[in-house]
């Protein structure tokens, strides 16, 4: 592994909460390197820290010690605003629960990570729109509310939300955790697809058989990472 192909690299990792007197150590000292272009995904039981690893790598949370760096950036070398803009240029979501907006339409809600970046130009962000819905094959629903859409669509339009920035970093949450087998198996294809295409993923997943299309598992178990596969 070079430092060019270095996308993240974690040091001494620790997240500790601190409630009612209670120490809870989610995250225990990680130490993590992933390459640009991996698949990997985080496996283990509830509450071993998988979701708390993944908001800290999403810049939603921020860690108690340790390092980390993305894209060769000290995340503590740079204040709220610089971590707001880098999560919006290098960062995707996709969510267990789609977290799509009901009130807006299809396309607006994939155009909302491009609405926070300075100079976009309105035609530029459409086209931009149209690209990434239709990767997922939701073109022809760009004007329909999210509640109009079936489980499977939400989670589809939810991927391109994720990708119409062109993110460095792909990371999602249990993303079939709502969906049947075929709306699930149907939405992995799309992410082995998004990989073949060169994108880096980070996925959390309770499913052994999604997990084995990763090229690399990482499992953790009491906030630590057990092994990697």
């Amino acid at each position: 592994m070079t430092e060019a192909s270095r996308l993240i690299e974690l040091k001494q990792l620790r997240r500790v909460y601190n409630t009612e007197e209670v120490e809870t150590h989610a995250l225990g000292g990680i130490d993590l390197t992933i390459d640009r272009g991996e698949y990997v995904t985080i496996e283990g039981p509830s509450g071993c820290g998988k979701s708390t690893l993944l908001t800290v790598l999403g810049l939603l949370d921020e860690p108690t010690s340790g390092e980390y760096i993305l894209a060769g950036v000290p995340i503590s070398e740079i204040d709220a605003e610089e971590r707001a803009r880098l999560r919006n240029r290098e960062i995707g979501f996709i969510f267990q629960s789609f977290n799509l907006i009901p009130e807006m339409t299809v396309a607006q809600n994939v155009a909302l990570p491009l609405t926070y970046r300075a100079g976009v130009a309105a035609a530029d962000m459409k086209q931009a729109v149209t690209r990434a819905l239709e990767r997922v094959n939701m073109a022809h629903r760009a004007g329909h509310l999210p509640t109009q859409l079936s489980g499977g669509q939400q989670q589809r339009v939810a991927v391109a939300r994720a990708l119409v920035g062109n993110p460095s970093l792909i990371l999602a949450d249990e993303p079939t955790g709502n969906l049947d087998v075929a709306n699930g198996d149907q939405l992995m294809a799309l992410l082995d697809q998004l990989h073949g295409e060169g994108a880096t993923l980070i996925t959390v997943t309770h499913n052994p058989v999604y997990a084995e299309r990763a090229s690399r598992r990482i499992h953790m178990l009491d906030g630590r990472l057990r092994d990697q596969t």
